[in-house]
């Protein structure tokens, strides 16, 4: 069997994978900013991630993932000044910014369950690592790669690029990032248009603030992930990951602190996934072909002929390899449900197989070019067509047309399951029909219990069921006809 391999976008080639510890993996991927409901672009990063996740525990490894929530710091734009985009929602929508964060945190989760995606070993968020953000500004200042300035502190870009290499992630040539620089507005407290905040002064409509040695602020976007992903996995780990539009400034930003705290390159291999085009052009809202998770589900968008169930889309996803973009449309899905479809049937025909005394198939060397799949950088796309030589092999067998032994059927079944279950994650439409209709029947008993609750004036109770599913984006209402209820 091949020995992994994955492309790192640090070096630009692909690389045999060599963990720091032997048998352990530090992986750390950037979360969402949970200001608004997660988009299917997201959904994409964190599945391929997932199966990144999946796989490296398939091969044994422990893994201890960290993918962080960001719930301050990450202005309008993704620029240095500017509302937080979760402050300027809790205006809008006049609630606490926690209220917010704990909103549209409790909607990603179940997004992410709805596709099956595995939760991170550890989901820590930026508010809950202020102090440690604060002596990381300090570490960098005294280190001499930051100054203050009217209350903020910025990162000297030029000055650290003099004894490293601001850019080695990235491409970018500092000279042409000078060149293409423009002084903006409020900007000009800066040394350099390149340099960015790791520490912002709040001003007085700023609702989001807390106590620092300069002042009243908030910690500066890039500066959160080089904290908990250090923290949580040392001074160098594994891997970094996160969308293709992160790899700058923000992972460029990353390393730059971590390098400039006095730290090392905080990861020895970064991955990157490529976004999401639909019919052929980038989602874009004026436009009209931005789809929303809802719409994906219900099929209620122009652009959509049915709806589609999370499995299918998510092997729809699996189908292209994470580093390339994928084109979304209503008939490549539905031919990636036909492909589900079939190669569900034939786990289920496996179940059904005989054995013989002798074997007219290879099994052993089509396991091992399904490994070879994956340790190619994560090849989903040859694996899924490996599976389905698999396929192939099952009805073959049924019809009596091939042989299989009892050691290579328990093989064949054991490489299946394992690939199709474990490492796509993948989950059959019955069982997710059949995981609905539980959910329904749990929802119409809780909903009459409440109901007998009432009755019995137990007020407190019945409050604490209707809270508890609010929690979960669950809300009951109440009319004259009797209780329904729907998703948050």
């Amino acid at each position: 069997m091949s020995k992994l391999h994955i492309y790192n976008t640090l070096t630009g080639k692909k690389e045999e994978f060599k963990p720091i510890i032997e048998n352990h993996v530090g992986m750390y991927v950037c979360g969402p900013t949970v200001y608004s409901d997660v988009h299917i672009g997201n959904v994409r990063t964190f599945l391929s991630f997932d199966v990144i996740y999946r796989y490296l525990k398939f091969l044994g490894y422990s893994v201890r993932y960290v993918r962080n929530i960001t719930d301050v710091g990450h202005l309008l734009n993704d620029e240095d000044s500017g509302e937080d985009k979760i402050g300027k929602q809790a205006k809008l929508m006049n609630l606490e910014p926690m209220e917010v964060v704990q909103h549209y945190t409790n909607g990603f989760h179940d997004v992410m369950k709805a596709y099956n995606i595995t939760p991170p070993s550890i989901e820590p968020s930026a508010t809950g690592h202020l102090i440690e953000q604060i002596e990381m500004v300090q570490e960098i200042i005294d280190n001499g790669f930051a100054y203050e300035a009217g209350g903020s502190v910025y990162f000297d870009v030029e000055k650290y690029h003099k004894s490293h290499h601001y850019g080695k992630l990235s491409g970018r040539k500092i000279e042409d990032l000078l060149s293409n620089t423009r002084e903006l507005d409020g900007q000009s407290e800066k040394r350099n248009p390149l340099d960015f905040a790791i520490w912002k002064n709040a001003d007085p409509s700023h609702i989001m603030r807390w106590n620092s040695p300069w002042g009243q602020g908030f910690p500066g976007w890039h500066l959160e992930c080089t904290v908990m992903s250090t923290k949580y996995l040392g001074e160098t780990f594994d891997i970094h990951g996160g969308g293709m539009d992160l790899k700058f400034p923000h992972h460029e930003c990353e390393i730059a602190q971590s390098k400039g705290s006095g730290k090392k390159d905080p990861a020895n291999y970064w991955m990157h996934t490529n976004m999401l085009t639909m019919n052929g052009a980038k989602m874009s809202k004026s436009v009209g072909n931005v789809v929303s998770i809802e719409e994906l589900r219900t099929g209620n968008h122009e652009l959509l002929e049915k709806g589609f169930s999370e499995s299918v889309i998510r092997f729809f996803m699996l189908q292209s390899h994470y580093s390339s973009t994928l084109d979304i449309s209503s008939s490549a899905i539905s031919a990636s449900e036909k492909g589900f479809d079939r190669l569900m049937k034939a786990l289920e025909t496996m179940r059904e197989l005989k054995s013989t005394d002798s074997s007219s198939l290879d099994i052993a060397t089509w396991k091992e070019k399904c490994y070879d799949a994956m340790n190619d950088d994560f090849n989903t796309p040859i694996l899924i067509a490996h599976l389905f030589d698999g396929v192939k092999m099952i009805n073959g067998i049924a019809a009596g047309n091939e042989s299989i032994s009892s050691a290579d059927l328990a093989l064949l079944t054991q490489t299946m399951n394992g690939f199709v279950y474990e490492v796509l994650g993948l989950v059959s439409t019955q069982k997710e029909a059949t995981q609905e209709s539980v959910t329904e029947e749990l929802l119409q008993l809780l909903i009459e219990l409440r109901k007998q609750a009432k009755d019995n004036r137990n007020f407190a109770l019945a409050d604490e069921i209707r809270d508890k599913l609010l929690s979960l984006s669950i809300e009951l209402k109440d009319s004259r006809e009797g209780t329904t209820w729907e998703r948050n």
